[in-house]
């Protein structure tokens, strides 16, 4: 255990070797590769190949290759170690206005529901429910969390009514929805109170970008949203940006002004 600590200590100390590693692991074993394989789209290609891959998470292979990786996080994190998508999703709902027991919160694109064993372990006092556009994902999470409400919900076609839950969570899937300007007007529809929208990839100095990549072995779409415009997105459907949480940042090498983040984004409804 040690060895394991002192390795990802050197890692992180030296990320030009950790993405070259990366790169290797990603060649050699690429089903167990959470993102790799990027190829940039452009123009009318970005929106076929975004028609095209938009059921891909719905492949039967990938709850189980995901869940392998999310066993082992969880571990860790029963463990006390910090994980930094954990942690940042925990503090994002801890420091919400006005939190109290009970609280009712849904994670949309939940995949298996883990984040309700996060959300156990931080002791945080809400109430979680979880879907996805899955079938497989919504089966094993509903064989690993068999006393949590699970549902197969279409991101952009939500059936629950207008301010079902007191917190709406946007779980990492916009990315991966061509149509995400109506995945974030649901989410905002069915938020009685607050919107999160947990890990998301944008970037500053340059449009929107679109990849084709291999997400645990299987082709998918991937959009890097510029910041500027998903900002102005949240305050059209209403939403107030009260905190922003950074879980990584790189700026250019060659050009200061321009650059990409994964952000977790907190908003309060206008309307509160």
């Amino acid at each position: 255990m040690k060895m394991k600590t002192t390795v990802i200590f050197l890692l992180n100390c030296f990320p030009s070797l950790k993405r070259g590693l990366k790169s290797v692991r990603d060649l050699l074993f690429p089903n167990a590769a959470v993102s790799a394989h990027y190829v940039s789209l452009k123009g009318a290609e970005a929106d076929t190949e975004g028609q095209r891959l938009r059921a891909a998470w719905q492949d039967n292979a990938l709850p189980q290759r995901q869940r392998e990786l999310v066993e082992q996080q969880l571990l860790q994190y029963r463990n006390g170690a910090r994980i930094d998508v954990f942690d940042v999703f925990a503090d994002s709902v801890r420091a919400l206005p006005e939190l109290s027991q009970g609280m009712s919160l849904l994670e949309i694109g939940c995949s298996s529901g883990f984040y309700s064993e996060v959300i156990e372990l931080a002791e945080l006092p809400v109430k979680y429910a979880g879907c996805d556009y899955s079938d497989a994902f919504i089966r094993l999470a509903r064989e690993k969390y068999p006393f949590i409400n699970f549902s197969v919900e279409d991101a952009t076609a939500l059936r629950y009514s207008d301010k079902s839950f007191d917190v709406a969570v946007s779980g990492c899937c916009l990315l991966h929805i061509p149509e995400y300007t109506k995945a974030v007007e649901e989410t905002a529809r069915v938020a009685g109170r607050y919107a999160i929208f947990h890990r998301t990839p944008v970037v500053w100095g340059r449009p929107e970008q679109w990849y084709r990549k291999q997400a645990y072995g299987v082709e998918t779409v991937e959009i890097h949203f510029n910041e500027s415009e998903f900002l102005v997105l949240l305050a059209e459907n209403e939403l107030e940006l009260i905190a922003t949480y950074t879980l990584h940042e790189e700026k250019s090498d060659t050009d200061c002004a321009q650059g990409q983040a994964i952000r977790t984004y907190v908003c309060k409804k206008k309307d509160q």
